[in-house]
């Protein structure tokens, strides 16, 4: 499949830029997270299996804080991301930690390229398939690294979310992967929503996927559903026009609980 821009580089240079802000952000809280913190959210920490001794794959793991933070639950984790400053600062942050974490820089698709090992579980969240244009492939990935009877753990914003424009005023873009999209915003979510901090533009290649999408591609890999989860909250503050309505719970304030915002799929390799 071809596409019109060189999407790796464009969103590997996106990457990068956007992990430098990130790592000094009071969205990321690196400092409390070195004190104890636990990145993981409510909703995939009730979805987790005990990972003591387990070999755990995190797909897509930006800087590494939920690596990390299931290394502190007893796995062995590996965990592999585009960006080479996230990587850079992933190690950083493990060692920083206290935390043996083996981290790998490579896009998705080529990781059997880097890694040969197979693992227990796969982990990967929140702003991750968007980013693939093929969830065929991703899912071909998943089950290739999976050991039989592995599980599968896929945490992400509900594809409804991104159907809308920055402001939630109208429908922007189709539910389904019928398009590129193709943006430069001039923060990052981390930043402060009501004004811009930084000099940069952050240019980004994505493409929607709808639940179906997911689903299908999955099952065509030899993979079975065992939890197929929507939430109407955010657990984080990244969108704007947002409220808090429970602690850590976040909607669109003029569409209150009237959408999707996350969903979890929960798969097992047959």
């Amino acid at each position: 499949m071809e596409y019109q821009t060189n999407y790796l580089a464009v969103n590997k240079e996106s990457w990068n830029q956007r992990t430098k802000v990130h790592v000094q952000s009071d969205f990321y809280a690196v400092e409390a997270f070195k004190q104890g913190k636990n990145s993981l959210n409510e909703i995939e920490l009730q979805l987790l299996p005990d990972l003591t001794g387990k070999k755990v794959l995190h797909l897509q793991c930006h800087f590494g804080q939920d690596s990390i933070a299931l290394a502190r639950m007893g796995a062995v984790v590996t965990g592999v991301d585009l960006s080479d400053e996230a990587i850079k600062e992933a190690k950083l942050l493990a060692e920083a930690c206290g935390e043996n974490v083996s981290f790998i820089c490579c896009d998705v698709y080529d990781l059997p390229n880097h890694l040969t090992d197979t693992f227990d579980f796969i982990f990967t969240s929140y702003g991750v398939i968007g980013w693939l244009p093929d969830t065929d492939k991703w899912a071909n990935i998943v089950a290739h690294y999976l050991k039989e009877k592995g599980e599968l753990l896929f945490v992400e914003f509900h594809p409804v979310v991104w159907m809308f424009d920055q402001s939630f005023s109208k429908i922007q873009y189709s539910y389904f992967n019928v398009e590129t999209i193709e943006e430069t915003d001039e923060k990052t979510y981390a930043e402060n929503p009501t004004e811009k901090s930084t000099d940069s533009a952050f240019k980004s290649v994505t493409w929607n996927h709808s639940i179906s999408e997911v689903v299908t591609s999955l099952l065509e890999h030899n993979m079975q559903l065992i939890a197929l989860k929507e939430y109407d909250y955010s657990p984080y503050n990244c969108f704007d026009q947002t409220e808090e309505y429970e602690q850590g719970k976040f909607r669109i304030q003029h569409l209150q609980n009237k959408i999707p915002m996350v969903y979890a799929i929960k798969a097992i390799k047959k």
